[in-house]
């Protein structure tokens, strides 16, 4: 905590060590956190490589030898899925590095990168899959072995969708979007492993065998969705848009609300870099107060910011006279 002293204005003025504690203090656990999150964001994404890789090889197996137009879309799905699990994984391989020379600010923004990526990613495994259910809607076959087809499919989505919950979870907790898409499209292939057994049981059972392209359609259709939310996030992150625009009003008032009318915010600009944001305000104040009051008067700024927004790690405050 500060040491308090009134300087001869009666302005109290913050002790430098103190001063020096406090700002060191705050970034520290906030580093920490982050790297928390990136070791634990880490660790589920690599279990969540070796899985859907597992998955994805039994569904093309059984895809194969069934005829299953839908058993092997989710197949392709799961290893395109496994692909993505492993780019978000690098990606937060190289934001757990810290800032350099070439990247004085870090290297959080290639978490956002590594999601933008893997959108893409997702989008051309869309288009080959939809390619392929077209074929098997033209040609329909007749399902061989549905039953077991359907037990693999059943499976599948039952594992891929609790592996999703764990890292929807890690990803919401440490504010990883890189981790959040992955999350979605891990949900996204549990969900398309229910779509394809739903899509074996109406061609086997019911005789319509286009059911079975059909799914593949759908399951197409679920990734283009996924595709589009992820790439407009992390591409608005990339080019340094804010995604809440209230937050600078929130802001605006908490500041002028400490120093009940002494200080004036004059502008705000936020933003987000991977998991943390950075800020830089202007504010106006009386410009014939002594240095070490307006020294104070920044540093209070500051905190007063990281304290409202608990992901803000870097805030620069600028002063104008009034």
């Amino acid at each position: 905590m500060y040491k308090i002293n009134l300087d001869k204005n009666g302005y109290d003025a913050i002790d430098s060590d103190s001063r020096q504690n406090e700002s060191q203090d705050r970034p520290s656990t906030l580093v920490n956190r982050v790297n928390e999150g990136i070791l634990a964001g880490r660790k589920i994404a690599k279990l969540s490589v070796i899985t859907l890789i597992s998955i994805g090889i039994a569904e093309l197996i059984t895809g194969y030898f069934s005829g299953s137009v839908v058993a092997f879309a989710d197949g392709v799905d799961s290893i395109s899925d496994a692909m993505i699990s492993f780019i978000v994984y690098v990606g937060l391989g190289f934001t757990h590095r810290p800032a350099d020379k070439k990247f004085q600010f870090g290297y959080h923004k290639v978490e956002s990168f590594a999601a933008m990526i893997a959108a893409i990613g997702m989008i051309l495994i869309g288009c080959f899959i939809t390619y392929h259910s077209y074929e098997g809607l033209v040609d329909p076959k007749e399902i061989k072995q549905p039953i077991v087809t359907m037990i693999v499919l059943a499976v599948a989505g039952t594992i891929s969708t609790y592996r999703a919950l764990q890292m929807r979870n890690i990803a919401n907790k440490y504010n990883l979007l890189s981790l959040k898409t992955d999350a979605k499209n891990s949900i996204k292939d549990g969900s398309a492993s229910l779509i394809g057994f739903l899509s074996v049981l109406i061609a086997s059972q019911f005789g319509f065998l286009q059911a079975d392209a059909i799914g593949g359609m759908v399951i197409a259709g679920y990734i283009f969705s996924v595709a589009y939310i992820s790439l407009k996030q992390s591409s608005l992150i990339l080019i340094d848009a804010w995604h809440n625009p209230a937050t600078i009003d929130y802001v605006t008032k908490a500041v002028e609300e400490k120093f009940d009318g002494g200080v004036k915010v004059r502008s705000v600009k936020l933003r987000q870099t991977g998991m943390v944001s950075q800020a830089e305000v202007h504010i106006e104040m009386d410009g014939n107060r002594p240095l070490r009051e307006v020294e104070n008067i920044l540093l209070k700024t500051e905190l007063v910011i990281k304290s409202k927004i608990p992901t803000m790690y870097r805030v620069l405050v600028v002063p104008h006279a009034s």
